[in-house]
């Protein structure tokens, strides 16, 4: 490899571990939304687009950005628990089908990104920075003060979050129904209230992650799909169920595009996540396919 390219790779894990972080709170989101209410919430994208599109406009009207930021965040989050209450509880109450359950989501999301369409036009809306200065210097590496804002709120929102499921009433609560919602109930928690919980939860997260990512690129109405499927790309690659694994998934991700896009033609960067994404469900379903075909074998000879 030529020295050039070998010096560029400081600077793309930097990178890669800024756009990994963002990817590991949709991530995350997903998580806590799938493992309490069994649903693969396809509008998570929706709900950082709605949170992101708001705190733009409000700071381009001359808002002053931290309200803007915070009325950003109450829009999304609200949002999601308007989803949760309107659309998904009536279907957990019945005990609909998984099915059911993802074809409402992915019903949820194309109303969210006709709305937003509407609302908000073609037109591509520019977050200001969080805060102006020189980026900092790390090595041989060069990271943005918004890429610090980044890092940094990723962390305290994923140390927030280790708390809360650890440390409160209500997260040990979240956690026990995620794990087992038959003796959660036996136990006299409300799942179905969990599984607002978790939506409001999930929305919030996703809100973070357009609202912080924003003032690195533009935000539209179209925003939301590929977040929410690079989010949904590292939770699977972390197993879609444990939290650190999910985020150390999103990291790999976040890191493998941002090497891709340096070292090879750019075109490749959004190609890597489903390459692996494809490589992982084959891996997983291959000793499935194997014992199916063992047991099918074993049935022919009797």
């Amino acid at each position: 490899m030529p020295a050039e390219l070998l010096s560029q790779i400081p600077q793309l894990i930097v990178s890669g571990v800024m756009v990994g972080m963002i990817y590991a709170l949709l991530g995350l989101g997903l998580v806590v939304t799938y493992t309490t209410t069994r649903i693969v919430n396809v509008a998570i994208g929706e709900f950082a687009m709605i949170a992101t599109l708001t705190a733009a406009s409000l700071a381009g009207a001359g808002i002053p950005l931290p309200l803007a930021v915070v009325a950003g965040l109450m829009t999304g989050t609200l949002v999601g628990w308007g989803v949760y209450e309107t659309a998904m509880r009536p279907l957990l109450a019945r005990q609909a089908p998984v099915l059911s359950l993802l074809i409402l989501s992915i019903a949820v999301h194309l109303i969210l990104k006709g709305s937003g369409l509407i609302v908000w036009g073609t037109e591509a809306y520019k977050l200001p920075a969080f805060s102006e200065g020189p980026p900092l210097v790390v090595g041989s590496a060069v990271l943005t003060r918004q890429g610090v804002w980044i890092i940094a709120a990723g962390i305290a929102l994923m140390v927030a979050l280790w708390l809360g499921f650890t440390r409160t009433l209500r997260g040990k609560a979240l956690v026990a129904s995620a794990v087992n919602p038959v003796g959660a109930r036996l136990m006299g928690i409300r799942v179905l209230a969990m599984g607002r919980q978790a939506f409001v939860l999930s929305a919030l997260l996703a809100s973070a992650a357009g609202i912080l990512i924003a003032p690195q690129t533009l935000a539209d109405y179209d925003m939301g799909l590929m977040l929410g499927l690079k989010g949904f790309v590292g939770a699977v690659l972390g197993g879609f169920r444990h939290y650190p694994w999910v985020v150390a998934g999103c990291m790999a991700l976040g890191i493998a595009e941002s090497l891709v896009a340096g070292l090879l033609p750019s075109g490749y960067r959004d190609a890597i996540a489903f390459l692996l994404l494809i490589a992982v469900l084959v891996a997983r379903a291959v000793p499935v396919l194997r014992h199916g075909v063992l047991a099918a074998e074993e049935a022919a000879q009797e």
